[in-house]
């Protein structure tokens, strides 16, 4: 019987458990606050600061998308076995180099 608590799915679930028991015991024995004006509103170093609308740049988005791209015809080169498969690992490449200048172009 001792045996069966050393599994890790039941040592997952015993853990979720007692995790979960922790949770409510601090749940019921903390502070209840409400939701007022203060706790919705900007505040940064002593002073209210005007909320704004962010604007999103995704050039770090294309940035890690050639990086990824870069690394994956990287894996396929040093991956790709000789004979007939090679020219489906040089197919790829070929669209690989396609996708990094239309990255480069936009």
């Amino acid at each position: 019987m001792s045996q069966i608590l050393l599994y890790p799915p039941v040592a997952f679930i015993i853990f979720l458990l007692v995790g979960y028991m922790l949770f409510r015991l601090g749940e019921a024995t903390g502070p209840k606050s409400g939701v007022g004006a203060g706790k919705i509103s900007t505040y940064a170093c002593g002073e209210d600061i005007p909320g704004k609308k962010v604007q999103y740049s995704y050039h770090l988005f294309h940035i890690a998308f050639f990086f990824t791209v870069l690394h994956v015809a990287a894996l396929v080169i040093a991956t790709v076995p000789s004979g007939g498969v090679a020219l489906l690992g040089i197919i790829y490449l070929l669209i690989a180099l396609i996708t990094v200048v239309i990255l480069l172009i936009d």
